[in-house]
């Protein structure tokens, strides 16, 4: 028996909330963001060489706002392989000096802003390395065992040891290095690594702390609502990444986006905004490379990140086509000689900046998708006043012949890869060979 087509039309936008009055959160909106591992991107892995060899590419590539990987010294004691975890911090005021010094990062932020690029830091809340002061000078801002031992959050995580957040006096310093960055070096904000670990009441008063010198970016690495509702600006979309990864594996149906869609837009609210990818570096170091997970289905579920409402995010060397899992404690530096998908994403970067179909939070474009689970098509319409993006996509190994399913995409269009006119009409079929797609921009 035939699989019923699914259609899901999203909550149309509301009014613009006070959140997005600022001209940051506007720029979110619209953003894509790169996450950068500054180890690993170039040879010499320091703050000089990618400014030197990457701000430029990237501002050309379409990237609004660089996400950097802890830049902290990392503790030495427990720590995993030869260089450690840069989540294992022993200096939360400090610079790790393998990738150079305060003044380089001071220079490598103000070169990104003078491209136009925001730069947001990545901050370890919900525990330090074993080198860290606080455990000596602090022992009781950390969690303990009946035998008064510090101990790590879990015990896989035994190169970290467990911050304890019911002391106020941890929260105060916390809160104090939070805002550190901010007025040293000018960044625009965070993403908050396993945010859901720390108490939300600690994230409302460290966030309205940052957000009283200046608006800023909030990205919290979890999906929980209630994160969002007490300061953040942005979550993880991490169900909708296993999604794609089960829907390539065949263990789930592609009209299983519509409970996903359906779950979201009850879950969140209209100014929330999810992070949308087919990859980070968790992803590619431990459960691995997109094109292991996704293999054939990679390009087409890239472009949905990009359609989808939410924001975009790219991982170091994505657009180099990096197809191997980056050791995560090593050096492993990623090749870049690959610059096959870099029209690619930059393509798909700017119609995500210029098209309002396209935005995020309140102002977000109204969404139809239609899935077809037996053929294996989807078809995603997004709309905005006069603004149109038509995303259509054969997720087969086989030639398909298919009526757009959806009413309100007839028109012209232009194929924002190859520049072709195309029109779609009522009962007018169209050819698509094994995994191909369109992304076609009003007319």
């Amino acid at each position: 028996m035939r699989d019923v087509i699914v259609e899901i039309a999203c909550k149309k936008p509301q009014p613009p909330s006070e959140t997005l009055t600022d001209p940051i959160h506007q720029r979110l909106a619209s953003a894509v963001i790169y996450e950068v591992n500054i180890r690993q991107i170039t040879p010499e892995g320091t703050f000089k060489a990618f400014t030197e060899q990457h701000i430029d590419r990237l501002s050309r590539l379409g990237v609004d706002v660089l996400w950097f990987m802890p830049t902290y010294p990392i503790s030495v004691k427990n720590r995993k392989g030869t260089l450690g975890s840069y989540y294992s911090v022993a200096d939360y005021k400090g610079v790790n000096p393998e990738f150079g010094s305060l003044d380089d990062l001071k220079e490598l932020v103000r070169k990104a802003h003078d491209k136009g690029m925001l730069v947001i830091f990545d901050w370890v809340a919900n525990h330090s390395g074993w080198d860290n002061a606080w455990i000596k000078d602090h022992p009781e801002w950390y969690t303990q065992n009946e035998n008064g031992e510090i101990i790590a959050p879990v015990p896989d995580w035994s190169d970290v040891a467990d911050l304890n957040y019911s002391n106020p006096e941890l929260r105060k310093a916390m809160i104090d290095a939070l805002e550190y960055w901010i007025k040293e070096v000018g960044i625009d904000g965070y993403r908050c690594d396993a945010a859901a670990m720390a108490p939300t009441d600690f994230w409302k008063k460290a966030l309205l702390s940052l957000d009283s010198i200046r608006p800023l970016i909030k990205l919290a690495e979890a999906w929980e609502p209630e994160l969002m509702a007490n300061g953040f600006d942005a979550a993880y979309g991490w169900e909708f990444h296993h999604l794609l990864n089960d829907i390539a594996k065949g263990s789930k149906k592609f009209s299983e986006i519509e409970s996903y869609l359906a779950k979201s837009d009850t879950l969140y609210a209209p100014d929330d905004m999810l992070m949308n990818f087919i990859t980070n570096h968790d992803e590619n170091s431990w459960a691995g490379t997109e094109y292991e997970k996704m293999g054939k289905h990679v390009a087409g579920f890239a472009v949905i990140t990009y359609l989808m409402p939410g924001i975009p995010m790219l991982y170091t060397g994505q657009e180099a086509g990096l197809n191997k899992r980056l050791r995560f404690f090593e050096k492993d530096t990623v090749t870049w000689n690959d610059t096959t998908l870099y029209d690619f994403y930059r393509k798909l970067n700017a119609l995500k900046h210029y098209n309002p179909a396209l935005r995020a939070g309140t102002n977000a474009g109204n969404l139809v998708l239609k899935a077809d689970s037996v053929t294996q098509t989807a078809t995603l319409f997004r709309s905005s006043g006069e603004n149109k993006v038509l995303g259509i996509f054969n997720f087969s190994g086989r030639a398909i012949s298919l009526k757009v399913p959806v009413a309100e995409a007839r028109g012209t269009y232009k194929d924002i890869f190859s520049g072709e006119q195309k029109r779609i009409r009522k009962n007018r079929e169209i050819q698509l060979e094994p995994w191909e797609y369109w992304v076609l921009e009003g007319d």
